[in-house]
């Protein structure tokens, strides 16, 4: 058996950790798609995610894959990307998705693996693997993705309010319910639209460093598959933890302010997907969230619980970074 043979097992092992992650993606970030349908009891919660997992499933054919060759060749050098790198990535990255799942926190996936990516890549091989342009659009994401959830949702919230200001409150109630499932649709396609890509480009970039690709980065049809269908499944599970802060803790919702939130943040995330810009769509439909709230009135928002969201954001990326760092670290020793 030759060298390249050799490798396969080991090399399949790893993709199928990559799709653990957009797995527990998936199932982390359920709450996305379907906290504000849950909550506004549009839908029941078994409905929901089966709802969702399908229009995260079918993202792919009405994206591109700009954020997958963002997360390939935009975070790290590639030519520094081997196995080891791609594990300890995926082992940050999980880890604090695990961790942050059990108390219920809506971090951001995301981050995790970006934050892996560059601890496992800086620990290689020092800071000059960091392609800065890639990494600084990522970071500033982490600000204005839910900044521009929270204008677009709070706008949407008084242009409706305006529109149905003669309509009867059981007229508007009956109208968003319908609505919902429209923006619950997008915003689930949004979802699997950006966060699958992310998993598709570290799987790439492996192949690609593995000389499985060729001379040429690209995305094969299988991986996007693979990844589009671990991502749904997750979501078909679903993450009840999350879907309780998201959906009532932060704030109240109604069928108007749930369409508004889910529209607005539906819209950041397509701006952000055909940019190739990987945002958060946790901290995009928390921003959503608090913006209809507070265009209600600003005591409607337990900004407590969304201060203690945004500690989680902040901690998200170095935390996965330092535990990608270690994972680098200890594979060497028992290599």
């Amino acid at each position: 058996m030759d060298a390249a043979s050799l490798a396969l097992p080991a090399l399949a092992g790893l993709i199928a950790v990559a799709l653990f992650f957009d797995f527990l993606n998936g199932l982390h970030d359920a709450a996305n798609s379907i906290a504000t349908i849950v909550s506004t009891r549009v839908l029941r919660p078994q409905y929901a995610v089966l709802w969702a997992a399908f229009f995260n499933f079918i993202a792919f054919l009405f994206f591109g894959l700009h954020v997958a060759q963002t997360l390939g060749t935009g975070i790290v050098d590639a030519g520094i990307v081997d196995p080891r790198v791609i594990l300890s990535a995926l082992v940050g990255a999980i880890v604090w998705n695990i961790a942050t799942w059990v108390l219920g926190i809506p971090s951001s996936s995301s981050h995790a693996l970006v934050g892996g990516l560059v601890g496992a890549g800086v620990t290689k091989a020092g800071l000059d693997v960091v392609v800065w342009s890639g990494l600084s659009k990522t970071i500033a994401a982490i600000v204005l993705s839910p900044l521009v959830g929270f204008l677009l949702a709070l706008l949407l919230v008084l242009i409706v309010s305006w529109t149905c200001r003669r309509a009867t409150p059981f007229g508007v109630d009956r109208s968003f319910r319908l609505l919902q499932f429209v923006s619950a649709s997008l915003y689930s396609l949004g979802h699997g639209g950006n966060d699958a890509q992310k998993t598709m480009g570290i799987i790439a970039v492996l192949l690609y460093s593995q000389g499985h690709l060729g001379s040429s980065f690209h995305v094969p049809l299988w991986v996007v598959l693979a990844c589009q269908s671990a991502m749904a499944l997750g979501t078909l599970l679903g993450g009840w933890r999350i879907v309780h802060t998201m959906g009532s803790k932060i704030t109240r919702l109604n069928p108007m302010q749930g369409f508004c939130a889910e529209t607005g943040g539906a819209i950041t995330l397509f701006l952000a997907t055909w940019l190739g810009i990987p945002v958060s769509t946790t901290h995009t439909i928390t921003g959503a969230i608090v913006g209809v709230g507070a265009a209600r009135r600003t005591s409607a928002v337990r900004w407590g619980i969304a201060g203690n969201i945004v500690v989680a954001w902040v901690l998200t990326l170095p935390a996965a970074a330092l535990i990608a760092a270690c994972c680098y670290v200890l594979t060497g020793w028992l290599a």
